[in-house]
């Protein structure tokens, strides 16, 4: 608890001047460092073609956004089936499989990094530093540029013409793509990195180009004679894994091993790591759109969210009636501990993270639920820009519910939500469950293709889990499935993209619409949406929303395992 409260006492105090200088950075405002960082971008904006201070409707933001991610994306993909004639491969890696090879890139492509490869085994120093960190640098900056297009597009955005009472709707300008993912790396994500890269280094993580050592076992009956250890430019990319909410590690075991992890002070930085941009984010919202109440209904509902998720992990995995079983404290590392593994993992699943520095398939079953739960919300801080995205989408269905429930126009900021938002809102709602539990189910009814470990409720959670954390770009798993077949790797490809894309562009669709329509000035019949009242009346439909598309899954996996589990230890 103690660690809790320290490290959730550094996210704030690290996160508010952060988000105001991130704020400063997507607005485009006069800064200290423009000299330096202009004469870094110009070349950039040169060679992408575009000059910073071009607008672009939410189409051509969108077309931006897609484009850049399928020309990195067949690059990437490429890189990995052609890594073992490229330079850079000290240690022999062979080329991927095309089908490895697809959905590592997807995964990475959509700030994901759900691996189903082990990375010192089947990745080349070249395909590490290139495709892997990479599209960690750039993929959360991308969802970053999105989110603060679909912010401008709330509150308005900038208008590229004019309109009147009987014209049509005037374009709404919500930015420029290249040039918010051009700031937002340069002058944000990379400086950061570069700090975060130095401390871990300095802990003992690895940052080499050279071949790793060769050590012979102490154990005499080891069957075999020398063990190579694989080194590599490890604290740069452990720094973006953290930092970008990626979670994709170097090593197969990810943060659990000590090369990636090495002391405490190394756990406590990575952990810190894990919500410090998604934080320093919602202290952005405020002074990005002017409103700063809004900002704190944002910060409000999600610290909310945070507290109680992370308190039902903590008490789970330490308090609960299941740590009486010594089998919990398999797949765990004892030199961190139970408490620390939980927090580790409530952190993860509340930012679209994903690394582990314990196998969570070993976790009690009530912290493998709250784990899940915190990934379909997937707006309890969130990734890096999806973690607003979703919010807004919740925020919007508040409006609508909380509107029909009061006898009230359904209006967000003086712009009124109606049926050609709501439906688009209802896709994304109903797509979430059909694309997760049609998947879930396709793999289960099939005999032989979710090749779990386990038969019983907990396969169930194994499979439910896979799908929930590729939906979310979130990218933990439970272990104990063969994940290396064909099926696993598309269906997973397959559920990335349906995750990632339509959660990041209906938003901001929707935004540009209410941004296309008139003001209308607030009244003592206006919503209120920045009170406790409504934070609170959308948190509870948050939940309700949840448990109704999925509690029937929850009580099959995690609650009729943990109860299995109580009554085991009963006897």
């Amino acid at each position: 608890m103690t660690e809790f409260l320290l490290s959730l006492a550094l996210l704030m105090a690290l996160g508010w001047p952060l988000g105001r200088y991130l704020a400063a950075v997507m607005r485009g405002a006069p800064q200290r460092g423009d000299a330096l960082f202009r004469w870094i971008e110009r070349p950039v904006y040169a060679a992408l073609g575009t000059r910073p201070e071009a607008g672009m409707t939410w189409r051509g933001y969108t077309g931006a956004f897609l484009l850049s991610n399928l020309l990195l994306g067949l690059i990437v993909w490429l890189i990995f089936m052609t890594q073992a004639w490229l330079p850079l491969n000290p240690d022999g890696v062979p080329n991927m499989r095309w089908d490895l090879a697809l959905h590592t890139m997807v995964s990475f492509l959509t700030n994901t990094n759900q691996q189903h490869y082990s990375g010192q085994a089947q990745l080349s120093y070249l395909s590490q530093m290139t495709a892997i960190v990479g599209l960690q640098v750039v993929t959360p900056v991308m969802g970053l540029a999105v989110a603060a297009a679909t912010l401008r597009g709330l509150f308005g955005g900038r208008r590229t013409g004019t309109r009147d009472a009987d014209s049509a709707p005037a374009a709404i300008d919500v930015g420029n793509y290249w040039a918010d993912v051009t700031r937002a790396a340069l002058r944000f994500v990379l400086p950061l990195c570069l700090v975060w890269s130095a401390l871990l280094t300095w802990q003992g993580v690895p940052a080499t180009l050279r071949d790793g050592p060769v050590a012979t076992p102490l154990e005499s009956s080891a069957q075999f004679q020398a063990q190579k250890i694989p080194l590599g430019p490890v604290a740069p990319m452990v720094a973006i894994k953290q930092l970008g909410s990626n979670g994709g590690g170097w090593y197969g075991p990810n943060s659990a091993t000590p090369l990636e992890n090495p002391t405490p002070l190394a756990n406590f930085l990575e952990m810190l790591g894990i919500a410090l941009i998604p934080v320093a984010i919602v202290f952005m919202v405020g002074p990005f759109t002017g409103r700063r109440k809004f900002g704190v209904l944002v910060f409000g509902v999600m610290l909310t969210m945070s507290v109680v998720s992370t308190g039902l992990t903590l008490w789970s995995e330490g308090h609960s009636g299941t740590t009486a079983d010594p089998a919990l404290m398999e797949g765990k590392e004892v030199r961190l501990g139970p408490d620390a593994s939980a927090l580790w993992a409530a952190s993860t699943t509340q930012v679209n993270n994903g690394s582990v520095n314990m196998m969570l398939d070993s976790a009690a079953p009530l912290t493998g639920m709250a784990a899940m739960v915190n990934m379909l919300i997937n707006a309890i801080w969130g990734g890096v820009g999806c973690g607003i995205q979703q919010f807004i989408v919740y925020l919007l269905l508040s409006v609508f519910l909380a509107g029909l429930m009061t006898g009230r126009t359904p209006e967000l900021f003086g712009r009124k939500i109606e049926g050609p938002e709501v439906r688009l809102l209802a896709v994304l709602v109903l797509w979430q469950p059909l694309v997760i539990l049609g998947f879930t189910a396709a793999a289960l009814a099939i005999p032989g293709l979710a090749g779990n470990s386990n038969p019983g409720f907990h396969g169930i959670s194994q499979v439910f889990y896979e799908y929930v954390s590729a939906f979310a770009n979130n990218g933990s798993g439970f272990a104990g499935l063969g994940n290396t077949t064909v099926w696993w790797n598309v269906s997973c490809a397959l559920v990335l993209a349906a995750g990632r894309f339509p959660s990041l562009i209906i938003p901001l669709a929707i935004a540009a619409m209410l941004a296309a329509k008139r003001r209308a000035p607030e009244s003592a019949g206006t919503l209120q949406v920045e009170t406790p009242t409504f934070a609170l009346t959308m948190i509870g439909i948050v939940l309700i929303l949840t448990l109704l598309q999925f509690l029937p899954v929850l009580v099959l996996g995690p609650v009729a395992d943990h109860l299995t589990l109580t009554a085991l230890l009963a006897r």
